[in-house]
């Protein structure tokens, strides 16, 4: 069984919109990062990302997660390892 899902761009039929409200930017921003994550998608975008877009999305992506995850929560989330850290 896979580890990782991406089932909310699968089946959310709501708004994909930004600045609506709060609700819907959370849906849109889940939506696009889902269809972001893509395989065949990322492997077409990072070819085409310079050295310095790819070094700004992934501080930008390891910012977020250290202010917003436990060393708890990024393992069993982010990593799906399971440890407490």
């Amino acid at each position: 069984m896979p580890l990782h899902t991406h089932n909310f761009v699968e089946t959310y039929e709501g708004l994909v919109g930004y600045g609506f409200d709060r609700e819907t930017d959370e849906n849109t921003v889940r939506y696009y990062l889902q269809k972001f994550s893509d395989d065949a998608f990322m492997a077409m975008m990072t070819r085409r990302m310079t050295d310095g877009e790819l070094g700004e999305l992934f501080d930008l992506i390891n910012r977020l997660l250290k202010i917003h995850l436990t060393q708890a929560e990024y393992h069993r989330l982010f990593l799906k390892d399971n440890r407490e850290g």
